[in-house]
C-alpha cells in the first residue's frame, strides 16, 4: 500500500477564523516517573529539554495555533469498540502514558464526551489484527538527532499508512482503544511508546467521534469529525532505540523529516511534547498534545 505525499491539511479552507489552543497547555507532569525532563519537540521535529512548567489545565499557558492537521487513516483501523484506558494487553514496550485535549476550534472550549480512537503498531512494528501484512522491526537509529537536510529516501511500499483499508487477518487488537474526554476535554490512555517500520516514521494513530452514544455494546452513531497522526521527535526515538525490545529490530527507519504523511508544521500536525527522564526513558514517557478539532466537519481520513 502506497502511502501519499505530505498532505495539505484539510483545515488550510478556514485558517484565519479557526484558532485553537495547542502544545503548551497540554503539558503534563510525568507523575510517577520522578523528576522529569520536558522534550519541547519544534515544528522541524527538533528538541530541546526544559524543566515541565503550566498545568496542563492552565489555559493562561496555551498558545493559539491553527486547526490540527487531517491525515490518512492508514489501512489498519479497526472499529472495536474497545472502550479502555489501558491498551497494552501485556505488550512488552517502554511504558507510556498519552494524554490528549480535544478543543471546539471555533469556541476553543473543550470538547466534552467526544470518543477518541488511538491504534499503533508495537515495539516492534507489529499492527494488532494485521501481524501478517504489517511489517515488524526497524533498524536502531545511532548517533545524535538528526540536523540541517535529512540524507536518504524512503523506497518500497510503506505498509501501514496508506488510506485504503484493510480487513483485518486476525483476531488481536492490542494497542487499540477508545476513551470518551471528559468535562474538560482530557482523555488519557495507559500504551508503550510505539516502534517503527519501513517507510514510516514513529507514530500513532488517532480518530475523533462525536455525535454518537454510549451503549453496552461500545460508542455508536455519530461522525468522524478528526483523522490524525501524533508524531515523536526524533531525540525521543533514538533513545528509544536503546532499549530491548526496539534494540533488536532490523528493518531501516525514516526520520520524522523524510516521512511522507507528517505535515512538518510541529503541534499543528500532530508533534507530541514529551516528558522523561534524561538518559531513563526506559522508566517511561508522557505524550501530550491538544487537538482543535471541527466537531461540525466530517474527517474519516479515508478520501487520501
Amino acid at each position: 500500500m502506497t502511502e501519499p505525499q505530505k498532505n495539505t491539511p484539510v483545515a488550510a479552507r478556514d485558517m484565519t477564523r479557526r484558532r485553537v489552543v495547542v502544545a503548551g497547555g497540554a503539558a503534563v507532569a510525568a507523575a510517577g516517573l520522578g523528576t522529569a525532563v520536558a522534550t519541547a519537540a519544534s515544528a522541524d521535529g527538533s528538541s530541546s529539554t526544559a524543566s515541565p512548567s503550566a498545568s496542563a489545565s492552565s489555559p493562561s499557558k496555551e498558545v493559539c495555533y491553527k486547526l490540527t492537521s487531517e491525515t490518512t487513516e492508514g489501512p489498519y483501523y479497526i472499529d472495536a469498540d474497545k472502550i479502555r484506558k489501558n491498551i497494552t494487553e501485556g505488550k512488552e514496550g517502554i511504558p507510556m502514558t498519552l494524554r490528549l485535549k480535544l478543543i471546539d476550534s471555533e469556541t476553543c472550549k473543550p470538547l466534552a464526551k467526544a470518543a477518541v480512537d488511538i491504534w499503533h503498531c508495537d515495539a516492534l512494528g507489529l499492527y494488532s489484527g494485521y501481524e501478517d501484512s504489517s511489517s515488524g522491526g526497524g533498524t536502531p537509529p545511532t548517533g545524535a538527532p538528526p540536523t540541517g537536510t535529512p540524507t536518504g529516501t524512503p523506497t518500497g511500499t510503506p505498509p501501514g499508512g496508506g488510506g485504503g483499508h484493510q480487513d483485518p487477518t486476525d483476531d488481536k487488537r492490542y494497542l487499540r482503544g477508545t476513551q470518551l474526554t471528559d468535562r474538560n476535554g482530557f482523555v488519557e490512555f495507559t500504551t508503550v511508546f510505539p516502534g517503527w517500520y519501513r517507510g514510516r516514521c514513529v507514530h500513532i494513530h488517532t480518530k475523533v467521534h462525536v455525535g454518537g452514544t454510549m451503549t453496552d455494546s461500545g460508542y455508536e452513531g455519530g461522525h468522524a469529525c478528526h483523522t490524525g497522526q501524533l508524531f515523536f521527535a526524533e531525540e525521543a526515538v533514538l533513545a528509544s532505540a536503546e532499549v530491548a525490545p526496539y534494540s533488536t529490530s532490523t528493518t531501516p527507519r525514516t526520520t520524522l523529516d523524510e516521512d511522507g504523511i507528517y505535515p512538518g508544521n510541529g503541534a499543528e500536525g500532530g508533534l507530541l511534547r514529551l516528558q522523561y527522564r534524561k538518559g531513563k526513558i526506559a522508566k517511561g514517557v508522557v505524550g501530550s498534545l491538544t487537538l482543535g478539532v471541527d466537531p461540525d466537519a466530517t474527517n474519516d481520513g479515508t478520501g487520501r
